[in-house]
């Protein structure tokens, strides 16, 4: 535990340690760093300490802190991280590709702790995820968010367990064979609590994003705002044993150095990976459709590992929904899902609508792999940032969701399934907020409201963010698992991801590798993975496939191959050249495997 009391404070003239009743003064450098020069002025264990500016009598929490088990406000506390006896040494982390469950902690179990979420893990292996990705778990105001508030990114949330309990969960997780990859916000900070630019220049004054100012990626001292950030990215890897992390918004991140701050987090990753004689990656969450992400900095990428690609998920969605308004325009039919199988991205230099110029860039199929690209059919924004917070389950039924989860289980992309996706979950996931200041809850309630009634919805279905109910509604009920089509629902998720570890096919990340039929008409597309034909049917009526061998997994159980004789004129119906009909009978709204007999 590092106990040099070290703080970056060029702005201010002197800068005092407050621990332990003590006020201890500390010595400036040139470079800005303000340092305390007999640390045997402070006792050894933990301490409550905080940064007396400039002789204010108020102290100021650690810009660094590890804890903050008084709030955001309050004074920090000292965390040694290597006391955790970690048990996981014989952890493999599987590298990128395998199969993402997203969860937020404070709404995945009643009690909204790591250590809860810890006692999940059983589950969550019987599923037979690869990895669990947290949503945001660094210090905020209040008792509950979505945590893209937080203003401490080196701090666990308290309320979730603080720092021990991480570290805690991440043991856990390892020795049940599960990654864990850790969700960052990197492109601003929360609205309360935020003392950074009391110490330095971390924000660029005048240069905003959708959340506020912009962090100061490429001004006068930004050298220093840079290291912030890449010493964040390092620990978590070395302190929690993440396997991974999720960048948020990367295209909110405004730097115009020759040198991209993800470049440079991605070459720490690597050495750290060198260092540390074991896989860890970066993935980054973009609306800007950029191969040079994802590209190698060999080829002049910035060389992480994945990127979020939307483009799946809104062509899934606009095909099972019907919904078409916003930036779902441009992705009716499917043809738009067709392109996005085969090419990663829809809009790869061709027109948006929504935006109303072209957007994007083609992915070169022979530098990137499929698998590099992060797909999913629900997530935390596409839900919560809907006006009610309603799954896809508010809107559809069995047969359109098993649909969405044999797609996004069966492309050659690297999966993702926001957390009771997997059952169904009938509970919405909601915007909410606790923010203890009336002026700044009563504001981010207004403007929930203001910016929904402009786009036309219903202000009764809009929640109210600060209303704790809105927070408790979003909890999962861990009932529907054992229920209903709940349950068959997650039988179907558990065999459709045993079938992705037993055929290395449909893991496949090649995009040569991948083929697909669409007929437009009849409302089927078939996906092509080796020696299987992922069978989908969007219509509501039953449609004749043409695709032959043995169906491995159905959807429904009334799918089964058919006579010419019985099912020629059905839409769709093949023969083999020989006047035997070749075809699969799939009823409305629904999907089959199918193994082609010449594979063996």
């Amino acid at each position: 535990m590092s106990r040099d009391f070290a703080v970056w404070a060029p702005r201010a003239g002197t800068v005092e340690l407050q621990a332990g009743g003590a006020r201890l003064p500390l010595r400036g450098t040139d470079d800005g760093w303000w340092r305390l020069a007999d640390t045997a002025a402070v006792p050894e264990g933990e301490a409550d300490y905080g940064y007396l500016l400039d002789g204010e009598d108020r102290a100021l929490p650690d810009p660094r802190s590890r804890r903050q088990p008084d709030g955001v406000h309050g004074l920090s506390r000292t965390f040694d991280a290597g006391a955790h006896p970690w048990q996981d040494q014989d952890w493999v982390s599987p590298g990128l590709g395998g199969v993402i469950y997203e969860l937020h902690i404070g709404t995945f179990t009643p009690e909204g702790t790591l250590d809860a979420a810890a006692g999940k893990l059983d589950y969550l292996a019987g599923l037979g995820v690869d990895y669990v990705e947290l949503l945001p778990v660094n210090a905020f105001n209040g008792t509950h968010n979505w945590g893209y508030d937080g203003v401490l990114w080196f701090a666990v949330q308290e309320s979730y367990g603080g720092p021990a309990a991480y570290q805690r969960f991440v043991d856990a997780a390892h020795a049940k064979g599960i990654g864990v990859i850790q969700d960052v916000v990197y492109n601003h900070l929360g609205p309360s609590g935020n003392y950074l630019p009391r110490f330095g220049p971390y924000l660029s004054s005048g240069s905003a994003n959708t959340w506020g100012d912009s962090v100061n990626l490429d001004g006068p001292g930004s050298d220093e705002v840079r290291r912030f950030i890449k010493d964040n990215v390092l620990m978590w890897f070395r302190d929690y044993h993440v396997d991974g992390l999720r960048l948020d918004a990367v295209h909110a991140l405004r730097d115009e150095r020759a040198v991209h701050i993800l470049e440079e987090i991605a070459a720490a990753t690597d050495a750290c990976a060198a260092e540390l004689a074991k896989p860890l990656f970066l993935v980054a969450e973009s609306d800007l459709n950029n191969p040079r992400l994802i590209e190698s900095r060999g080829s002049n990428g910035y060389g992480l590992a994945g990127q979020w690609s939307d483009d799946f998920h809104h062509a899934v969605h606009v095909n099972l929904t019907g919904e078409t308004s916003g930036y779902y325009a441009d992705f009716a039919g499917l043809g738009a899902l067709e392109k996005v199988l085969q090419d990663g991205f829809f809009h790869d230099g061709s027109y948006s609508s929504f935006r109303e110029r072209h957007h994007g860039r083609p992915i070169n199929k022979e530098r990137v792999a499929a698998h590099q690209l992060v797909v999913c059919t629900q997530n935390h924004d596409q839900i919560g940032n809907r006006a009610a917070g309603d799954r896809l389950t508010g809107s559809l039924g069995y047969g359109q969701l098993a649909l969405a989860a044999v797609l996004n289980l069966t492309a050659p992309f690297t999966p993702m399934l926001f957390m009771g996706e997997e059952f169904a979950a009938s509970t919405p996931w909601q915007f909410f907020t606790s923010h203890p200041e009336p002026e700044l809850g009563e504001a981010t309630s207004a403007g929930r409201l203001k910016e929904f009634e402009r786009m036309g919805w219903d202000r009764q279905t809009v929640p109210d963010p600060q209303d704790p109910g809105t927070f408790r509604n979003s909890k999962l009920d861990w009932t529907e698992p054992e229920t209903g089509d709940h349950a068959r629902m997650l039988e179907l998720y558990k065999r459709l991801i045993r079938l992705r570890k037993e055929h290395p096919e449909l893991t496949d990340p090649d995009f040569a590798a991948v083929s697909v039929q669409t007929d437009q008409d009849a409302g089927w597309l078939i996906l092509h993975r080796g020696p299987f034909a992922i069978c989908c049917n969007f219509a509501a009526e039953s449609r004749v496939i043409p695709a032959s061998g043995t169906v491995v997994l159905a959807t429904d159980d009334g799918a089964a191959f058919t006579a010419a004789s019985a099912a020629g004129s059905e839409a769709g119906a093949a023969t083999d050249g020989t006047g035997a009909f070749d075809g699969l009978v799939l009823p409305g709204h629904s999907a089959a495997i199918v193994r082609s007999e010449a594979a063996g």
